[in-house]
């Protein structure tokens, strides 16, 4: 594949467009999918006018494919990734990460789907083609001015929040649903915005993955709390449904409060896209698997706690053990193979999607705030969501490659400020 990075038109409906940034002359760019087992050979072309570099976010690749900072490339350049595809199914994507540009580069329309399929999947007739949905959230102004970074101060502190959905670059998106089982892939790419999704008319999400694939067996949730980054699977039956009828996906409302008189300005009501109840049926499916797959349990090699405190104390100030990021220094040492217990420590009023490259993780504590581990947040993760006062532990291995990779917040106003870190794994 070669993808070419460039600007372009994006439509912003009738005859309207903004200058934005392309994928492929798509935003999204081309959704990429790859078996487990395959090779991987992908050119990056740079035709932006400025630096950038591709982060295949949630893949295990080596530290020379994993495009962070220091590997981003000149306009008129290229890069070339190769690497294997050496993990289980999963919805990962890709997007920029050069230093200082990440934030912008992807508010302007640069990011897609990465999907990785394999055999353990694929027995479980999971939904396909015009059945299964990619849905890629965004909030944006939604007006002429819906693809401009421009961040405010008050968004350098709290990450750019707006108030129009978008899905695959779509104001308002609507979705056509049959009477039969489909699968919705959501990837929340957005700036700062945290989603709470839930179904308008009270009914259970039934989900069946997220980050790092699959989980061990479906389960039914109220509502699923969505941090930038993460991703989960969710199965909404069309027959649910009245024919003719509609739903929303929705974003609820939630209040982040960390003192008497100090909210947070997220958990806006959001209405995220319309599931409308076409015609058409299929015959009745078979209940799903009460099995999807086996997850092995990593157990710690000692009980000793690696902690990570995250702090935004002012709009200039992002900040992780007290440190901004410093492309050229090594600020902890992981051991190969090993498994440690890491804690990762929200000590600020704005919340942050702890976001590890190189590896999986099990998330397995979470305490203060929400103070709970949900359902959905089981199995392997690439990202974990902080509301504020909150720390969450997760069990980490490297155990694929040696090298340095990134710790990070995926507010990307935080982690363009320089909240990420440099861990060599060897």
């Amino acid at each position: 594949l070669t993808l070419t990075a460039a600007p372009g038109p994006i439509a912003l409906g009738g005859a309207a467009t903004a200058g934005g940034l392309l994928y492929n002359g798509g935003a999204p760019g081309p959704t990429i999918r790859a078996r487990a087992g395959e090779r991987a050979r992908i050119r990056l072309v740079n035709a932006l006018g400025e630096p950038t570099i591709v982060h295949w976010h949630g893949l295990i690749v080596p530290e020379s494919a994993d495009g962070q900072p220091r590997s981003a490339i000149a306009s008129g350049t290229t890069f070339d990734y190769d690497f294997p595809v050496v993990q289980r199914a999963g919805t990962s994507w890709y997007h920029p990460h050069a230093h200082h540009r990440t934030a912008s580069q992807l508010h302007r329309g640069l990011a897609g789907f990465f999907l990785i399929g394999d055999a353990e999947e694929d027995a479980l007739g999971l939904p396909t083609g015009a059945r299964e949905h990619l849905l890629l959230l965004q909030d944006r102004s939604g007006d002429a001015d819906a693809y401009t970074y421009a961040p405010t101060r008050d968004d350098a502190l709290v990450g750019i929040l707006r108030d129009v959905p978008y899905g695959n670059g779509v104001a308002r998106p609507r979705l056509t649903l049959d009477g039969a089982r489909h699968r919705l892939r959501v990837l929340n790419a957005s700036q700062a915005r945290v989603y709470r999704l839930a179904r308008s008319d009270g009914r259970p999400l039934t989900v069946i993955g997220n980050d790092g694939g699959l989980l061990a067996a479906p389960v039914e949730v109220p509502d699923v709390w969505l941090g930038v980054g993460e991703r989960v699977d969710l199965l909404v039956d069309g027959r649910s449904i009245p024919e003719g009828g509609r739903i929303m996906l929705r974003s609820l409302p939630f209040t982040i409060a960390v003192g008497p008189t100090v909210a947070i300005p997220q958990g806006i009501p959001m209405d995220l896209v319309e599931l409308v109840r076409g015609a058409g049926s299929a015959p009745a499916e078979p209940p799903l698997p009460p099995v999807l797959s086996s997850i092995p349990a990593l157990a710690p090699a000692d009980p000793t706690v690696r902690t990570f405190v995250f702090r935004s104390p002012s709009p200039e100030s992002h900040l992780i053990d007290g440190r901004a990021w410093d492309m050229d220094r090594i600020d902890g040492q992981v051991p190969f193979g090993r498994t440690e217990r890491w804690r990762f420590v929200n000590d600020s009023t704005v919340p942050h999607p702890v976001h590890l490259h190189g590896t999986h993780f099990q998330v397995v504590a979470r305490t203060g705030g929400r103070g709970e581990v949900y359902p959905y947040e089981r199995g392997w993760k690439d990202t974990v969501l902080l509301l504020p006062l909150e720390s969450a532990d997760v069990l980490v291995r490297f155990d694929r490659y040696r090298g340095v990779y990134l710790l990070h917040c995926h507010n990307l106003q935080h982690e363009d400020a320089g909240m990420m870190l440099n861990l060599r794994v060897g």
